[in-house]
């Protein structure tokens, strides 16, 4: 199971730590921050105990307007399940006895100035990234056109240049070689790189290239959500797909099915071109336009 450490939440969103700078190390295996509310009236048949507990203004003000001996039983309720940590928002000041129970039961406090609602947002995102289920894949991860594209092959197909093509025509590239896909949720995968390797692609008979520093940074992003699978296969004689509209097929990650497409390779070819042409149709598509029905409705007509 992946986990990421109360220290790099802290470093990653700058993070002040009020109490528990021992415990930092402390694991944090649940992608969504939580806030308590119920739980500070004693009702906890479903507190998520091991997700980051979050206190805005709301939590805040209530445990203010309490008595001591009451903010003392509430909190002393939710600590003693030994959440990984508190993150306060917005600044908030007159924390005392948050820090004398977090001190006492070993547990990080740390504060953010940053207001509620849009930290929980980056917080989410930022654990549901780090946590993701993820697989290492061989191939080449490009954005051409927007549309994120996972491009296969066996070893010495043409992966790399293809990739170099699609580069200077403007596209990015995401990852060479191995690609790091991340299972965000039940519908979305995303492709990144695994840091070694990023920036760089290589490419046969030149070396290793970095595309940033002979294209600029355009020519390059960190992740990109993967839509389409595309494998390049060496030319076979009387398969030629010319079908007016192939027959859908997908591919499976961890789950998540995408398009399929193979492109067969012959001197001549515009593989790369093929390429774009794949990604703009399937986001026609995606708009409900199909060329083919266009096209029989043309015939129609006539």
């Amino acid at each position: 199971m992946k986990v990421v450490t109360v220290q790099e939440v802290a470093a990653r969103f700058r993070l002040e730590v009020l109490a528990g700078e021992r415990q930092l190390e402390r694991n944090i295996a649940k992608g969504k921050a939580y806030r308590p509310g119920l739980e500070f009236v004693g009702y906890f048949d479903y507190f998520p105990q091991e997700h980051v507990q979050v206190l805005g203004k709301k939590e805040i003000t209530y445990l203010h307007r309490l008595t001591e001996e009451e903010r003392n039983h509430h909190i002393g309720n939710i600590v003693k399940y030994h959440p990984p940590c508190f993150i306060v928002t917005s600044g908030q000041e007159g924390l005392k006895y948050l820090t004398k129970y977090c001190e006492e039961e070993g547990i990080p406090l740390l504060r953010t100035s940053e207001e509620t609602t849009p930290f929980l947002g980056m917080l989410d995102a930022y654990l549901t990234k780090a946590l993701a289920p993820e697989i290492a894949v061989h191939g080449v991860c490009l954005n051409v056109s927007g549309i994120g594209i996972l491009l296969r092959g066996k070893s010495g197909v043409g992966k790399s240049e293809t990739a170099h093509t699609l580069i200077r025509r403007g596209h990015r590239l995401v990852a060479d070689d191995i690609v790091v896909i991340k299972k965000l949720s039940p519908q979305t995968l995303l492709g990144s790189h695994n840091e070694k390797t990023k920036e760089f692609l290589a490419l046969r008979s030149v070396g290793l290239v970095n595309v940033v520093r002979l294209y600029g940074r355009k020519a390059f992003q960190d992740e990109s959500r993967i839509t389409l699978d595309i494998e390049l296969t060496k030319w076979r004689d009387n398969e030629l797909n010319n079908d007016l509209e192939l027959e859908p097929k997908f591919v499976e990650y961890m789950g998540v099915k995408i398009p399929h497409i193979e492109i067969q390779l012959q001197p001549g070819r515009d593989v790369a071109g093929l390429i774009e042409a794949a990604a703009n149709n399937w986001y026609l598509k995606q708009q409900g336009y199909s060329a083919v029905e266009d096209f029989m409705k043309r015939l129609e007509c006539d």
